[in-house]
């Protein structure tokens, strides 16, 4: 018999509770040893492996939030050749890979943000996370701004717990050809 997994509320509340530096550790720490959890991978990770075969673009599969917003625990699919726009979150976050690998680019701003609509982008950094190593995190706003996508073969999972938004807006995407940035609204 299958175990349905379940993600454990306490854990993710008492999370969701701490400032920002501690949280991030935890939710690195909770989310690494969630995708080496044998419920999660044979009652989650498995089945929505078979379930992408289906798909063309990246899609959340699972979605485990409180009722007063405190935290997002979303499980996404990533089909070969699928990734995200750039953008940042309103809120910390965290990030493994729960099943084949996922690339990350990061970026900083070379702008002072004094300009609505207006961000120039650098690529700080880019790293291939496979289930080995551990989570990625990122701090909201500025301090956070990324892409995530598979640029691989075959389908990727991955596993993101966000804390609690700062404010109504979900976040905000670049567009670093046109210098772009826009508010995201919360879906």
């Amino acid at each position: 018999m299958k175990t349905k997994f379940t993600p454990d509320q306490e854990e993710l509340r008492k999370i969701s509770q701490l400032p920002t530096e501690p949280a991030l550790r935890q939710a690195a720490a909770f989310l690494a040893d969630l995708v080496k959890d044998p419920a999660f991978i044979e009652s989650l990770a498995f089945p929505l492996i078979e379930e992408s075969e289906l798909e063309s673009d990246w899609y959340v599969a699972r979605r485990y939030e409180s009722d007063d917003g405190a935290y997002s625990l979303k499980v996404f699919v990533w089909p070969s050749g699928t990734g995200t726009h750039i953008h940042d979150h309103t809120s910390w976050g965290a990030y493994a890979c729960a099943f084949g690998s996922v690339l990350e680019e990061r970026y900083e701003r070379t702008d002072n943000g004094a300009r609505i609509d207006y961000a120039r982008l650098n690529k700080v950094w880019q790293l291939r996370w496979s289930p080995e190593d551990g989570a990625s995190t990122v701090l909201p706003g500025d301090g956070g701004i990324h892409r995530v996508g598979n640029p691989g073969e075959g389908t990727a999972i991955s596993v993101h717990l966000y804390g609690p938004k700062i404010g109504d807006v979900d976040g905000r995407d670049y567009d670093p050809s046109r210098d772009y940035v826009c508010d995201r609204r919360a879906d």
